[in-house]
């Protein structure tokens, strides 16, 4: 039988002061697998029982990062069957890939002091070079194969939100937006389908990505959601023969910052009953009734509205079951916080291929956990778009164009 007992006056006599929590850690998760596994066996070791269900086999050998460093344990083996700890069980993508650019940064030496502090606290000081190189190898190739995927069929609704984060560029701090694309298919099912990294918000910069996702087949877009990003609505132009909706949620705050606070809730109030107009002509006349009211008290609202009415109500011109999920980019919030969670954590980023490394796996995790729930759109009315509407067509992009 397992000793259940732990030998503290001979491990205080192995150990150094230093050590001995170490040491301690070690043989107590050490006592845990050997209880585990005779669970499993059914016996003792070299205990006679026909209860048993198999032998022992050894050990392997396999190292812990803790806050107390690094644990040396012996993973008990089997003759049939095997064996795992559960609290060895492998961390999930994110979390590898957290670790990852943390040890990169701090490998690098432009690391700040919460990166240094939480190197400390994970026990991960003594890690090398070709250690770091081999974890980000096998997370690039990952996202990089869920980042880089083709995609099929049609995709009616396309979303896009930026994320701002800071990195490292020639001994500077430098911000550079990450943009996330979602879009759902003619099934009603919700992809993350792409991400993008860029200093600036220029045309340029929206026109190269949404290329980037019609080369790997992205097609049949009728509506792009986003907030009022610079560049990004000649971008759709040029790429997309495609409908912009602007945020409604971003919308409402910039119009409300041309009124008075304290005429802000019944601004807020009028404006929102054009939103809950069954079409856009009847939504139009009702905005248009609004800006003219408050024209006189808040003449930058009523032009703010002159130039914006056509944007924020392009929704209305899409099936009313969907028009909840299109109106804004509410939807991304969640994964948005997440994305930012995890950033947080890291401060300053080392590179650009450390925000694609950990923003990509918070991605790929999202994505599959998406892939088990319900439509996020219902067919029947997504199938009536696809058939009423004239299919928009994509730009054909040569090789050159790449």
């Amino acid at each position: 039988m397992t000793e259940d007992r732990l030998p503290l006056a001979e491990l205080l006599a192995k150990a150094g002061d230093g050590d001995f929590l170490r040491t301690i850690a070690e043989s107590v998760m050490q006592l845990l697998m050997e209880a585990d596994v005779e669970g499993m066996i059914g016996a003792g070791r070299h205990e006679r029982t026909l209860e048993r269900a198999t032998y022992r086999n050894g050990y392997r050998d396999r190292s812990l990062d803790t806050r107390l460093g690094s644990l040396q344990l012996r993973i008990p083996k089997l003759r049939q069957g095997s064996y795992f700890p559960p609290f060895l069980e492998p961390r999930k993508l994110s979390e590898k890939a957290l670790v990852a650019v943390i040890q990169e940064a701090w490998i690098s030496g432009v690391s700040t002091r919460r990166v240094d502090d939480l190197v400390q606290a994970m026990g991960l000081s003594g890690i090398g070079k070709s250690t770091v190189s081999k974890l980000c190898k096998d997370i690039d190739e990952r996202v990089g194969g869920f980042l880089d995927r083709p995609l099929a069929g049609d995709w009616p609704y396309l979303w896009l939100d930026a994320t701002y984060l800071k990195q490292r560029e020639g001994g500077r701090i430098i911000s550079v937006a990450a943009i996330i694309a979602v879009a759902v298919n003619t099934d009603g099912k919700r992809e993350i389908v792409g991400l993008h990294i860029g200093p600036s918000e220029a045309e340029t910069f929206w026109s190269t990505f949404l290329k980037s996702l019609v080369r790997r087949g992205l097609s049949g877009v009728k509506l792009v959601i986003s907030d009022a990003h610079e560049g990004l609505k000649a971008a759709i132009r040029r790429v997309f023969s495609a409908s912009w909706q602007r945020c409604r949620v971003h919308w409402m705050r910039n119009a409300l910052s041309y009124v008075p606070k304290a005429q802000q809730s019944m601004a807020a109030a009028a404006m929102r009953q054009a939103f809950i107009q069954p079409d856009r002509a009847t939504a139009s006349q009702a905005l248009r009734h609004v800006a003219d009211q408050l024209r006189d008290k808040c003449p930058k609202l009523g032009s703010f509205i002159d130039d914006s009415e056509t944007d924020v109500l392009a929704h209305l011109d899409f099936p009313s079951q969907h028009r909840t999920r299109i109106h804004s980019t509410n939807s991304l919030e969640r994964l948005n916080k997440e994305v930012k969670r995890r950033a947080d954590v890291v401060g300053i980023f080392p590179n650009e291929s450390s925000i694609i490394r950990l923003i990509g796996a918070v991605l790929l995790e999202a994505n599959d956990e998406w892939q088990t729930q319900n439509r996020y759109m219902q067919t029947e009315p997504m199938a009536e778009l696809m058939a009423t509407a004239t299919k928009p067509e994509t730009v054909r992009l040569s090789t050159a164009a790449a």
